[in-house]
C-alpha cells in the first residue's frame, strides 16, 4: 500500500468537496469515526451532499455524545466503517478536499480508517480552512469554525454535527475566497498578494466615500488602510 498523501494548498479553489467527521474522541489510534458528511461544490455552488452515521462497533463515550449529540441508539443500524468509507471515497473521487482543522484531525482519522479497513490511502490535495483563516484574519482571537461563521455572519445553529459543519465551512471558505480573489485581482501580476504591515492579514480593495482604498481583511480588529 502506498503511503503517498496529498498536498496542503493554501488557496481558494472553485471545485472541491468540503467534508467533516464526528468521532468518539480525539485519538485516531484508539477512537472511531461515527459520522461522515460531505458536500460536492462546483464553481462555488453546492451540488450534492453525502452523509452517513457510522456504527463504531463499541459504545460511544458520554463525552462524545455531549459534544455531537450522537448516541448508541442512533448508530445501531448504521453501516460499519468499511462500508461508510467505501461510499465516501466514491463520492470524493479525486477532488480537492476542504475542511476545518483537517490537517491535524480529520485526515488522520481517514488515513487510519482507509488503511485499516480498505488498505488504501487518501491522496487528495486539500485545503485546511484553519490555516487559511489564520492568514486571512490573523487578528481574530480564535479561529474555530464557529468563530469564522460568526465573523462572516453565518448561522452556527447545529454545529458539531458533520453535515451542518460542512454547510457552515463551505460558506466560510467562499467568503475567504472572495477576500483572496479581491486581493489577487488588485495586485500586480507575478507579485504576492499584498499584506497588512500592522497584522499580516491580506489587504483587500474597498470602495469608500472618497474613492477606492486598501483595507485590512481583519477589520474591525485591524483598521489599517492605505490609498489605492
Amino acid at each position: 500500500m502506498t503511503k503517498k498523501t496529498g498536498k496542503r494548498l493554501n488557496q481558494y479553489v472553485k471545485d472541491y468537496v468540503v467534508f467533516d467527521l464526528e468521532t468518539t474522541g480525539l485519538n485516531p489510534e484508539t477512537d472511531e469515526i461515527i459520522e461522515i458528511s460531505a458536500i460536492r461544490v462546483r464553481m462555488g455552488e453546492a451540488k450534492e451532499e453525502f452523509t452517513t452515521l457510522v456504527n463504531p462497533g463499541k459504545p460511544i463515550p458520554y463525552s462524545a455524545t455531549k459534544v455531537n449529540g450522537i448516541t448508541d441508539e442512533m448508530v445501531q443500524h448504521a453501516p460499519d466503517l468499511k462500508s461508510a468509507l467505501t461510499s465516501f471515497l466514491a463520492f470524493i473521487g479525486n477532488d480537492v478536499l476542504v475542511g476545518h482543522n483537517i490537517h491535524s484531525f480529520d485526515l488522520n482519522f481517514l488515513r487510519r480508517g482507509t488503511g485499516r479497513e480498505l488498505e488504501q490511502s487518501i491522496t487528495n490535495d486539500y485545503v485546511d480552512t484553519l490555516f487559511l483563516a489564520k492568514g486571512c484574519l490573523p487578528l481574530l482571537p480564535r479561529h474555530r469554525l464557529t468563530d469564522l461563521a460568526e465573523y462572516f455572519h453565518i448561522e452556527t445553529k447545529g454545529a458539531h454535527r458533520a453535515l451542518n459543519d460542512c454547510v457552515m465551512n463551505r460558506l466560510c471558505f467562499e467568503q475567504m475566497g472572495k477576500l483572496l480573489e479581491n486581493a489577487k485581482e488588485n495586485s500586480t501580476p507575478g507579485q504576492e498578494i499584498p499584506s497588512c504591515p500592522k497584522c499580516g492579514g491580506i489587504l483587500i480593495r474597498r470602495k469608500g466615500k472618497f474613492g477606492d482604498f486598501w483595507g485590512c481583511s481583519s477589520f474591525p480588529s485591524c483598521r489599517y488602510t492605505r490609498n489605492a
